[in-house]
């Protein structure tokens, strides 16, 4: 199992926890999401190494960034 954690950017409330969410657990071999408003925290789980660059292309597409390179 492999655990990856980011800061996701510009999130406010329930819906954009959900939209990310959403989003991330699309991304092929994820198992897990967790999302942390008050943080701005997402740690993502799955059965083998994650793409990041599909990670980040998730959160885009919920409409927010993932903070640092």
């Amino acid at each position: 199992m492999s655990t990856a954690s980011y800061t996701v950017v510009g999130m406010t409330c329930g819906h954009c926890v959900n939209a990310v969410t959403e989003e991330v657990s699309q991304v092929p071999g994820v198992t897990g999401v967790d999302v942390d408003l008050a943080s701005g925290g997402l740690t993502v789980t799955s059965d083998s190494p994650l793409d990041e660059t599909a990670v980040r292309a998730a959160v885009e597409e919920a409409g927010y960034t993932v903070a640092g390179p």
